[in-house]
């Protein structure tokens, strides 16, 4: 089986910490546990076969993670924590700019580049589709992600009011428009058409522009 770009999973901040034996092990288990999840699904993936993938014992896999349950919630919840890079940029970007459009518009473009990365498409899809079957690990997903970074975006967008820059009134009905504009219709057609979706990076770099002349139409100042 030839191996994809793996999903990162590690915590931010730990990319570049060495590694000992154990460490590179419980590693080779998750990238190759997320390399069957997101290819076959949650039921259509073995501990068995994550063994084989990951080059170890069944007896290490298991060391190291209790069950294929709980493996499944460390790749979600780890991939989570990813979500802190985009949201930590949201300030850098937008707080005290003097070029709102151009601010506004590297932000949507970061935005719709990141939510779009084919790895993290699929993860989206799958914790989908087992959100019956683990209903408290999708919500924590959408409470650590989502729900994160439309506070972070609403947090911003008032700032930008309280300078007068926008006409804000609720800030966050303000972000969630934001929001739909950049990634509705790119965001629904990979959902539903995976990676041929069709859209070239410039596409994006379009509509995340578009998005934002659509959202200073309604909210900034004439």
């Amino acid at each position: 089986m030839s191996h994809a770009a793996p999903l990162d999973t590690r915590p931010a901040g730990e990319d570049d910490r060495p590694e000992g034996r154990s460490a590179r092990k419980r590693r080779a288990i998750v990238e190759a546990a997320a390399e069957l999840f997101l290819g076959h699904g949650y039921q259509g993936t073995s501990m068995d076969e994550i063994a084989a993938l990951a080059a170890v014992s069944k007896q290490t896999v298991y060391k190291n993670f209790s069950d294929k349950e709980q493996l499944f919630s460390d790749i979600v919840l780890g991939a989570a924590a990813r979500a802190d890079e985009f949201i930590q940029a949201v300030p850098r970007v937008l707080a005290g700019t003097d070029d709102l459009r151009g601010g506004l518009q590297a932000l949507a473009r970061q935005y719709l580049a990141t939510v779009m990365q084919p790895r993290l498409l699929q993860l989206r899809r799958l914790i989908i589709s087992e959100a019956g079957r683990f209903p408290d690990l999708a919500r924590t997903y959408y409470q650590r992600v989502p729900e994160r970074v439309m506070d972070a975006l609403a947090t911003q967008l008032g700032e930008l009011a309280g300078r007068g820059l926008l006409r804000v009134g609720d800030p966050d009905v303000a972000a969630s428009h934001l929001a739909f504009l950049i990634l509705g219709l790119p965001l629904d057609r990979a959902m539903f058409l995976g990676t041929g979706h069709g859209l070239s990076a410039a596409e994006l770099d379009r509509r995340a522009d578009d998005a934002v002349d659509v959202f200073l139409a309604a909210y900034g100042r004439p």
